[in-house]
């Protein structure tokens, strides 16, 4: 019979939990199977082992604790004051008191469990940082590892203290109830009432003497705490323990720290010996300390330390100057003198083919309207950003724009969002966009690379899998393998159909249909007839969500960059390791982190899922922690394919983070420091109208010291509130030097041009500024792109791209004119090239490259023509110009009259498609002679 109680007592514990956990144990199961199918369930385990092992210890000792501490109350109770009337036997109330301490051990154990299982692994796996900080001589990684669980083991006994006093209150309610109050012996003299409340008050007060002694022991424990917060301070000249800290503060903490523990001795002498002026001595002396000190304090800095800041604070400004570069890996920065002259030439310039060959005359918020203009080819289909990167295009160093054509399910027409179409057929994007940063079409358009549905590639640089199943707007789960085809590309009047060829997903057979219909609240995965136990589901597919769902303890680089390897597409994401417990670092990321490294570089496969993180920074103390923590999740970047270790770059938003910094903390000497003498700033340029920072560039050009152009990011400095140019720091990315910054400052003699100063002299050119406003006029707006700064030989090239956007036009923006500054002299051309001609004087005629054209090249209805030359001509009746344009391919490469093919093609279909026949002559004309170019 009580083997059946206990049996149906647990089914209906099971079916309450069941019930009131039930999503939690749906996404538990769930998640789990996610984490298998990408090789990480040991990740995923981890947290629930590390908390299983806190807190069922925590749960049997708190529970032992937390009922040993009522009985212990209610035999005081019934000791100290008799009753008369037992409602309830002891026994039973002992039971009743299992309950109360198990909801306080389950309530204590997960809060602990929960809360802290991150800290303690951090703990038990804590790599030293080889450093220590000034002060008390610790182990940095003490203050990373160690610190931060005791301040939060404090603050949960202190919370604990608290909770027991409301316990215990209660608890005196309940016995008041249960067990009523008599006197067994009453003294001559005085009231029986009287003498009950005085036994009660002692019962009371003894274990309120109890919790006072434990809250004083932690009062003291958060003093020795509070030590090390001085090393934090923000008072002081700067950042981190100052004079007034050291030398008042630290001592007052210790001498509180040892009257909190005398104030808990007392609090026991003075109650066992009936002593209540000792009891209330301590707390007393322990107030009066702490306002003595606060005066102290305010009275050191005052007097002491205002009248002569630098001779008090020198040594703590030098050690805040040191901390925080070396938090934000600005300790070894290569500072040299860039003696800027005016000599620059032609043949400098020839001789630095690269840099000049990928100057950027389009910017990438330009591009990407183009791009979704002309090559989203579906209304579905949307590039959410466009990324720069660098390849090795046709043996030539080339920096590019590129972009992935995703599919934005939020897009499709209202009547086709069906289940069906939003799950099982429209599953990817398609392919990508590929520009060169420094070409434009006749039109002011990028000139694409890699461009069209299928992708049509002109380079040597191909996309043979274009499908992406996971990207950035890849925000809805889909199912594969399933009876429908998925959409694959639109053809014309028809649409391409594929099938899911990868392993991602986890399979829905058997039980997991109605698992996952129940995680995503839809029984159509469940009664669906299009779903067979082959079919897969797959979910979390946006890249950003799926490398936080698998390493959320990493801080992400909100823009993931694509990389075509191979044929195929990769997203690359920058990881970072954040702290805000590095000593004397002044918190510059949200006002709170100091403490920042690019440890891992993650990569996701756009069509498999696969992801991968790599340790990009093996020195790092924290991702040497984390990697003990998970020994199975990262890997050395050495063994990172070949291919896409070519595409890693410096991150920009870890080099803007720097770049503030370095602001200020360039200064190395305290008092220069500490006056703001030499204090920078980023230097300012006009953006679409408006004044603002110069943004961080990506830019391909020869260091000065250097013998090779590189990949490299960069931005100048300007002095405060001065517009002249002062500096210019430069990240690395290429090879052996990633991860170098360089330091190049400008002669301070002599005036060097800042990006303002330029910007000026372009509003003050009587030609340019004409120009302006003569396009400006009739609502069309004109639009002023990134101003570059360019170090060529030991000059400096500013370059500034014009576009023009018509008005009531919904076109993008196009490139229309091109500035270009050097010197004195100033210039605005229809091109780069003859801009730098007006400024250096002609270059050296280009040579016709005797590569064969490929066979993908030209659009395939011109392939299919079986004279080119004579039927492109008869594709349409086309009125006679009155004077035929001339176009000259002399000069041209290869490779430049095939894209030239390409746009005239593009150009007769779209003046085709609009009636506009002049447009449509002219394109045949310019297609004509293209094409006999290429015979030639």
């Amino acid at each position: 019979m009580l083997k059946g109680k206990r049996i149906a007592g647990a089914v209906i514990a099971a079916l309450i939990i069941g019930t009131l956990f039930f999503n939690e144990i749906i996404y538990f199961i769930t998640d789990f199977q996610w984490f298998r199918d990408l090789g990480y369930e040991d990740v995923f385990l981890k947290k629930i082992q590390t908390q299983l092992m806190l807190g069922i210890p925590i749960f049997v000792i708190s529970g032992f604790l937390y009922y040993y501490y009522l009985r212990f109350m209610k035999n005081r109770y019934e000791k100290k004051v008799a009753s008369y009337q037992q409602v309830i036997s002891n026994k039973t109330i002992n039971r009743w008191l299992l309950v109360p301490a198990t909801f306080m051990a389950i309530a204590t154990s997960v809060s602990i469990a929960g809360n802290y299982w991150w800290q303690i692994l951090q703990f038990r796996h804590q790599v030293p940082f080889n450093a220590t900080d000034p002060v008390f001589g610790r182990d940095i990684g003490w203050y990373f590892f160690t610190w931060p669980l005791l301040r939060e083991v404090l603050g949960t006994l202190i919370t604990l203290l608290f909770l027991l006093v409301i316990v215990t209150a209660f608890f005196f309610g309940a016995m008041l109830m249960l067990r009523r109050p008599t006197l067994v012996e009453v003294t001559e003299g005085e009231d029986p009432r009287t003498q009950m409340l005085k036994r009660f008050l002692s019962f009371a007060a003894g274990n309120l003497v109890v919790l006072g002694t434990l809250f004083f022991l932690a009062t003291a424990a958060r003093y020795f705490v509070s030590l090390y917060e001085i090393l934090y301070s923000p008072q002081g000249a700067v950042y981190g323990a100052s004079y007034t800290d050291l030398h008042v503060n630290l001592p007052l903490y210790r001498v509180q720290m040892a009257v909190s523990i005398a104030a808990a001795l007392f609090l026991l002498v003075g109650y066992k010996k009936k002593m209540p002026k000792l009891m209330a001595a301590a707390p007393i002396i322990l107030l009066v300390v702490s306002l003595v000190g606060q005066i102290a304090a305010s009275g050191v800095e005052r007097f002491m330390v205002e009248p002569n800041v630098l001779a008090r604070e020198t040594p703590y400004i030098e050690r805040n100057i040191e901390y925080t570069r070396k938090a934000y890996g600005l300790d070894e920065v290569r500072q040299l003198e860039f003696d800027v002259d005016y000599r620059l030439t032609r043949e400098d310039l020839d001789n630095n083919p690269e840099t000049i060959k990928n100057i950027r005359i389009n910017d990438y918020r330009p591009a990407l309207e183009s791009y979704n203009q002309l090559q989203a080819i579906r209304p579905y289909y949307q590039f959410n950003d466009v990324d720069i990167d660098r390849y090795t295009i046709n043996g030539e160093y080339r920096q590019v724009f590129l972009a992935a054509r995703e599919l934005n399910m939020e897009r499709i027409s209202e009547s086709a969002k069906t289940w069906l179409n939003m799950h099982l057929k429209y599953t990817h994007g398609y392919g990508a966009a590929m520009s060169p940063v420094n070409q434009v079409t006749a039109q002011g358009q990028p000139e694409l690379f890699i461009r069209n549905i299928p992708p049509v590639s002109i380079i040597d640089k191909e996309i043979t899998r274009p499908e992406i199943y996971f990207g950035e707007l890849t925000n809805h789960y889909i199912i594969v393998n399933t009876d429908e085809m998925e959409f694959d590309y639109p053809m014309g009047q028809d649409n391409a159909e594929t099938r899911f060829e990868g392993d991602a997903g986890i399979p829905l057979r058997g039980f997991n249909r109605l698992l996952y219909a129940m995680r995503e609240r839809n029984p159509r995965i469940f009664l669906s007839g299009s779903i067979s136990g082959e079919s897969r589901i797959i979910f979390d597919r946006n890249v950003m969500e799926r490398v936080t769902k698998i390493a959320p303890f990493l801080h992400y680089d909100e823009d993931p960059y694509l990389v075509i390897d191979e044929g195929r597409l990769y997203w690359i994401m920058d990881a970072f390791t954040l702290g805000e417990e590095y000593p004397y670092s002044t918190p510059y990321i949200d006002n709170r982190y100091n403490y920042v490294r690019n440890s891992v570089k993650v990569v996701v496969d756009a069509y498999h899922g696969d992801t991968s993180f790599y340790i990009a920074e093996p020195e790092d103390p924290l991702i040497q922690t984390y990697s003990q923590i998970f020994p199975d999740l990262f890997q050395p970047l050495e063994v990172m394919p070949e291919g896409l270790q070519q595409h890693i770059r410096y991150p920009q938003e870890i080099f803007d983070i720097q770049t503030v910094v370095y602001e200020r903390y360039h200064m190395g000497n305290p008092s220069v420091f500490y006056l703001d003498e030499d204090l920078w700033n980023i230097a300012q340029e006009r953006y679409s109208g408006q004044f603002q920072p110069v943004e961080s560039q990506y830019m391909i050009y020869k260091l000065p010291e250097e013998d090779q152009e590189e990949f490299l990011l960069s931005v100048p400095y300007t002095p405060n509130r001065l517009n002249n140019m002062t500096a210019m720091l430069v990240a690395r990315s290429d090879g052996e030097h990633y991860g170098e910054l360089v330091l190049y400052q400008m002669p301070k003699d002599r005036n060097i041009y800042g990006p303002r100063q330029i910007e000026a002299r372009i509003d003050q050119n009587e030609t340019i500024s004409q120009s302006l406003t003569l396009w400006g006029e009739g609502g069309s707006e004109v639009i002023r792109g990134n101003l570059l700064v360019i170090p060529v030989e030991n000059s400096l090239l500013y370059v500034e791209p014009l576009y023009i956007r018509a008005a009531n036009s919904e076109s993008p923006p196009e490139v229309k004119q091109v500035i270009a500054a050097f010197g004195d002299d100033i210039v605005m051309e229809n091109t780069l090239d003859q801009a730098l001609e007006t400024l250096f004087g002609a270059g050296p005629p280009s040579i016709p490259e005797d590569d064969e054209v490929p066979e993908d090249a030209l659009p395939e209805e011109l392939l299919e023509l079986e004279d080119p030359l004579e039927e492109a001509t008869d594709l349409e009746e086309t009125p006679e110009p009155d004077e035929a344009p001339v176009y000259d391919f002399s000069d041209a490469t290869i490779q430049e009259i095939i894209r030239e093919a390409n746009q005239a093609f593009d150009d007769a279909q779209q003046a085709s498609q609009q009636g506009d026949w002049a447009s449509y002559g002219e394109a045949l004309e310019r297609l004509e002679e293209a094409l006999r170019r290429l015979e030639e």
